[in-house]
């Protein structure tokens, strides 16, 4: 018979995911909340996979999992595996059935519950939470086809493991005084327990898909960085005060369980956008270039003989402009297309008339550069401007939308250095 842990001082909590799907935003906000609980408090975070649903647990999820909790900087202390330990669930139940605690119901294990009391614990978050057995039927302990039911797993793992502290979200609230029982019925001391609001869309009903319910590798791959996806899921539910951007382990200094908020947080894809973005800019241009180098890779839009100098020049442009990395992609999209065109739409809008003499004259007094910076392309612009006797911005528009098919980004003559002077004279002349 496996023993209990022995008691702890310590803090020690856990994130048990089921590997029956991935990663997603909720999830991801629990380990999150568990493990700066961890390390605020000096304790340990245990990564539990609760894979005792052998049909639809893939091994897939499980390693999907464990990317994304790697890729947002959460680290385990010990890992465990429900799959692997059926045998110490069995034990267990065996044990309240010779103490006549629980009752055989052909091959399942059901434990027996004791009517009209109450049930009662002081909710980290909530305060007090009270329950009446009158409400609990009796508890399948072990199901009959020998796999643990979910309650007895936990509690026993709980155990064994020295959890001190059971940080999840509401929808468990349920299943604590019945998780209490088996507690009491194998003579375990249960943990505390909080559970934290849950995150609600910006129309207020259930997080759905559509608002933000999806997988963590998703908003990876769409561009966030770990440190922006952090720090907005700390602030569902949490605040570190009067400022929003608080990298994690400053954050960790700060946190506190008893302040996290009773009501509903609010998932709004727009502040995660603008959370992102502070990390964007934060991050060295060189950190950066290395994200972005695979997925403009991943677009056609990079070779493996690129030029590593050019790009960084062209992120250090960009980086204060992008709220994710696909952002970079859109935006600076321009600079490594081959077959570049502007759209019609955009030529209709800004190349209003035809300026194919202005575009030769600066084409041509470009191509006489032999240094191609910022100092001598804005010279030459500013020389050409002057001969023809028009103002700048009749020039600039047209010259911007030819060289980069957008009427906004950068400044004109960081487009025409990041492009290069092959490259810049070709568009203006390709523009008429």
């Amino acid at each position: 018979m496996s023993t209990p842990a022995a008691p702890a001082s310590a803090v020690k909590v856990r994130f048990a995911p089921s590997p029956t799907g991935y990663l997603h935003i909720g999830g991801a906000r629990t380990a999150l909340f568990n493990w700066m609980y961890a390390k605020a408090q000096g304790g340990k975070f245990v990564l539990r996979v609760e894979d005792t649903d052998l049909e639809r647990s893939k091994p897939e999820f499980e390693k999907e999992i464990m990317d994304s909790m790697a890729w947002l900087g959460l680290s385990w202390d010990e890992l465990y595996k429900q799959s692997e330990r059926f045998e110490i669930y069995r034990e267990y139940a065996e044990k309240l059935i010779t103490e006549g605690k629980a009752v055989r119901d052909g091959t399942a294990v059901i434990l027996k519950v004791d009517k009209s009391r109450d049930i009662k614990f002081d909710d980290l978050i909530r305060g007090l939470i009270v329950f009446n057995t009158d409400e609990i039927k009796d508890q399948v302990l072990m199901k009959s086809d020998g796999s643990p039911a979910y309650s007895f797993s936990c509690v026993v793992d709980d155990a064994l493991m020295g959890i001190t502290h059971v940080i999840r979200g509401e929808d468990h609230i349920s299943n604590t005084p019945k998780q209490i029982l088996m507690y009491e019925a194998m003579g375990f001391k249960a943990p505390k327990f909080g559970h934290l609001p849950l995150i609600m869309g910006t129309d207020g009903a259930r997080l759905s898909k559509r608002f933000g319910a999806v997988a963590v590798s998703d908003y990876r791959k769409e561009g966030f960085i770990p440190e922006g996806l952090v720090n907005y899921l700390m602030l569902l539910g949490w605040s570190p005060g009067n400022q929003e951007i608080l990298p994690l382990k400053n954050a960790c200094e700060k946190f506190s369980i008893k302040k996290v908020n009773k009501t509903a947080a609010q998932f709004d894809m727009e502040k995660l956008k603008w959370v992102n973005a502070q990390y964007v800019k934060l991050t060295p241009t060189g950190k950066l270039t290395d994200l972005l180098v695979p997925i403009l890779q991943e677009e056609g839009l990079l070779g493996e003989d690129y030029d590593r100098a050019s790009l960084e020049k062209a992120v250090e442009m960009f980086k204060s402009r992008l709220n994710t990395l696909r952002d970079f992609v859109e935006r600076a999209g321009f600079l490594f297309a081959r077959d570049f065109t502007v759209p019609a739409d955009v030529r209709a809008g800004h190349l209003m008339k035809n300026m194919k003499k202005e575009f030769d004259l600066l084409a041509g007094r470009l191509s006489g550069l032999e240094v191609f910076d910022l100092a001598s392309t804005e010279k030459v612009f500013r020389d050409v401007v002057a001969e023809l006797g028009i103002a700048s911005g009749e020039l600039v528009h047209p010259v911007r939308v030819a060289l980069s098919a957008s009427a906004v980004g950068p400044g004109l003559f960081d487009i025409m250095v990041a492009l290069g002077k092959d490259r810049t004279i070709a568009r203006l002349k390709a523009a008429f």
